[in-house]
């Protein structure tokens, strides 16, 4: 199927825009499990317009890595409805499922610099775990990794991966609107996944290696 193009992108070169280039590089980064509802709409709305508001260029992805959960030709419908709302993209599209092995390279860094290790902890396995610690669950709650798998130096190749925190690793940045904002991804996330147990590349992984290669 033909890929769907902006006519005021820039057309030729796939290449990331070095961020020195523009003072503000912004993306919208839609999933496409469908076409876009009104909240999506508006905040892309919202990026857009502070990308034009600081003279800098505005960037569309596909985060498309969850591959099981994509539905065929959403992408197309979501570059159809921002044409028609006028909010015309800067640069080629990028898709996330077509960069698996810039995430792959990100990935051997981490393993090389024994940032990372394997788990085989199912959900019950890590619900469990907390439970016996005495955490007390919420419903919809997010599970906090309690590290079952940290020391084990398991090699299963079947495995997740999750990285390995630091005992302290707080992050801060100042919000234009909230101040300034911090938290402790050690305490209030835990060692996250960056490659599932299925092979998929995580969110986590994929958004923070394609805002730095593209300048976000």
């Amino acid at each position: 199927m033909k890929t769907l193009q902006n006519p005021q992108s820039s057309q030729g070169s796939s290449q990331e825009t070095p961020r020195e280039a523009f003072p503000y590089r912004g993306r919208f980064a839609p999933s496409p499990t469908g076409p876009l509802h009104a909240g999506s709409l508006a905040s892309a709305l919202g990026s857009w317009l502070d990308a034009r508001a600081h003279g800098g260029q505005w960037l569309v992805r596909i985060e498309d890595v969850d591959t099981p959960r994509t539905v065929q030709g959403s992408d197309q419908i979501i570059l159809q409805q921002l044409i028609a709302c006028g909010l015309h993209w800067d640069e080629e599209v990028v898709w996330q499922s077509k960069r698996t092995a810039l995430y792959q390279a990100a990935l051997d860094q981490l393993n090389k610099d024994q940032m990372t290790y394997r788990c085989i902890c199912s959900r019950k396995h890590i619900e469990e775990t907390l439970k016996a610690n005495g955490v007390e669950l919420g419903r919809h709650e997010d599970l906090i990794y309690p590290g079952n798998c940290r020391n084990q130096n398991r090699q299963e190749e079947n495995a997740a991966i999750r990285v390995a925190l630091p005992s302290s690793c707080v992050l801060q940045f100042k919000d234009r609107i909230k101040g300034v904002q911090s938290q402790d991804l050690t305490t209030q996330l835990g060692d996250f996944v960056l490659r599932r147990a299925d092979g998929l590349f995580t969110y986590q992984l994929a958004v923070v290696v394609d805002d730095h290669l593209q300048g976000i």
